[in-house]
């Protein structure tokens, strides 16, 4: 595609710019309006500054994106509210043998689970799980959210509706869900296995920490099942749910928070976090939990004694345990139900899109209920951020920028040799770290595609999938490399009992040497029996 004009090149730019620097950076000082205002802004310029006509920019918006993404969205609230991911959170813990069990359970949980329910979903749900059980076994955070971003980001990459930018990719290449499945699996499978390994040789030492048996077994029973079956799920924001022990568990944790026991005698170091001795009387912590216990139960009975006199009154509206333990029983199989089969349509080819909104939608009739309030979880800003982008980015290809700089590398990037896959590794890296995974997507698919299309059809498709891979597993680089890492800082940094600050550098010092490790070994997905090979040597 030959340049445009000078000016529409140069305004172009600048409205790029604007979507870009708003994208990456939603908080600048001289502009602090957000990423889905940014997008809105970068499109509206592109119109204004005459760059695309407005019948462009609505033809730009991919409604087939939209409605894949809205309706895994949904189906993803729902799950929530069937327990879903209470299960995943107890399987995290469930006949654990210590950190570095533990570690691997987190790559391996949130890998499958990101793939099947997309990666910021999971970081959203998963974060503070992660954290909880992390202390509950003396343990330091950082390894484990750690573990949670980069493993998400990794599983995302096996389905296409692990993440935003292989939705893009399934629907621009027509890829069915099952050859995207299977096309770049084994490298999910030995990207989760080489990212364990790497996280395991940098925290050895922090993850081989004794536990204290005998007073976490007290406090154990305490904390762990009401912490799981209190926690509820937002897109936005993490919630708990009102319940019976809510308060007392707040004020439990208020009793034996570390900082109410670091002057106790005698003294014994429960955790170390980063090279710092956390000590705790061991007398007293047992006299606290104890108190804690007996206010629990003096408070329970007091609840129940209540709950047993108004169950007594004539007019009571106290519905039976039993019959609405067992109706939600059998919703939640129907939700799980509705989801496996949303796979199986999936599988088996049918229209990505629909499928996803027709489940969503199934979901919504079988509930019964009024809607809002399960819709009113869906990320609409999300939803108008990637309207804003198609166009912001559809106006930016029109100035004929992005062609004239693939031109200049499409000779040394072909995915017929070695070196070539190597440079379009590369590119796709830098580009995603830059200008943001989707962004990244849009602007290369197409031509990594055409240039591959001129070696064979084949070629096309195994073009399609290295740029998924590459472009997904590129999140890991830094902590600003995609939503996932963001989420899991931010719901770490706001957990509400055991909070823990996620700094970028040390998120830096994992993520590029696990980022170009990981993409350099299984990038030679391309050559698939290799893959195969290396997963039976390990």
């Amino acid at each position: 595609m030959a340049m445009a004009s000078t000016i529409k090149v140069v305004l172009g730019s600048i409205a790029f710019g604007f979507f870009w620097v708003l994208a990456v950076f939603p908080a600048v000082p001289f502009l602090p309006i957000g990423r889905t205002a940014g997008a809105l802004l970068g499109a509206m310029l592109m119109v204004v500054f005459r760059v695309i006509s407005p019948d462009e920019a609505y033809e730009a918006i991919d409604l087939h994106i939209l409605g894949l993404l809205f309706g895994t969205m949904v189906v993803s609230v729902y799950l929530e509210r069937a327990d879903m991911f209470k299960y995943l959170g107890k399987l995290l813990t469930w006949k654990s043998r210590g950190g570095k069990d533990l570690l691997f359970r987190v790559c391996l949980v949130s890998a499958i689970s990101s793939a099947l329910f997309t990666n910021d979903t999971c970081c959203v749900v998963l974060t503070e799980f992660v954290m909880k059980i992390a202390r509950q076994n003396n343990l330091p955070p950082q390894p484990f959210l750690l573990a949670l971003a980069s493993s998400s980001n990794i599983g995302s990459a096996a389905t296409p509706i692990g993440n935003p930018q292989n939705l893009v990719i399934a629907v621009q290449s027509k890829i069915s869900f099952e050859k995207f499945l299977f096309g770049i699996l084994p490298s999910m499978l030995l990207g989760v296995l080489v990212n364990a390994a790497i996280l395991l040789c940098y925290f050895w030492k922090l993850l081989s920490i004794e536990r204290d048996q005998e007073v976490e077994a007290e406090a154990g029973d305490l904390v762990v099942e009401n912490e799981v079956n209190s926690h509820r799920f937002s897109p936005a924001t993490m919630s708990y749910a009102s319940s019976v022990n809510s308060q007392d568990f707040s004020t439990v944790i208020d009793a034996i928070t570390p900082s109410s026991l670091v002057n106790a005698e005698p003294l014994r170091t429960i955790a170390i976090v980063d090279g710092l001795e956390l000590s705790v009387g061991v007398s007293q912590r047992r006299e606290e939990i104890s108190s804690a216990r007996r206010y629990i139960k003096t408070t329970s009975r007091s609840r129940t004694s209540h709950a047993g006199e108004a169950n007594s009154l004539p007019n009571s509206e106290a519905r039976d345990p039993p019959n609405e333990n067992w109706k939600r029983s059998l919703w939640k199989i129907c939700v799980y139900l509705v989801t496996i089969g949303m796979l199986v349509a999936l599988l088996l080819g049918l229209n990505m899109s629909w499928t996803a909104v027709t489940a969503a939608l199934a979901l919504v009739v079988l509930d019964f209920k009024d809607a809002r309030p399960c819709l009113e979880k869906v990320s609409y800003s999300l939803l108008i951020f990637f309207c804003g982008m198609f166009i912001a980015v559809d106006g930016f290809n029109k100035t004929g920028i992005p062609s004239t700089l693939w031109e200049a590398v499409e000779r040394y990037s072909h995915i017929d040799s070695t070196g070539g896959i190597a440079l379009l590794s590369v590119v796709i890296l830098v580009l995603s770290n830059v200008a943001s995974n989707v962004p990244t997507v849009l602007l290369l698919g197409s031509r990594v595609a055409a240039s591959a299309a001129s070696i064979s059809a084949s070629e096309e498709a195994r073009a399609w999938l290295i740029l998924a891979w590459v472009s997904t597993v590129a999140g890991n680089l830094s902590l600003l490399g995609s939503a996932a890492n963001l989420i899991v800082c931010e719901q770490a940094r706001r957990a509400q009992f055991y909070s823990y600050n996620l700094s970028f550098w040390s998120h830096l010092k994992f993520g590029v040497p696990s980022t170009i490790i990981v993409t350099a070994i299984a990038s030679s997905a391309g050559d698939i029996e290799l893959v195969h090979f290396l997963l039976y040597l390990i």
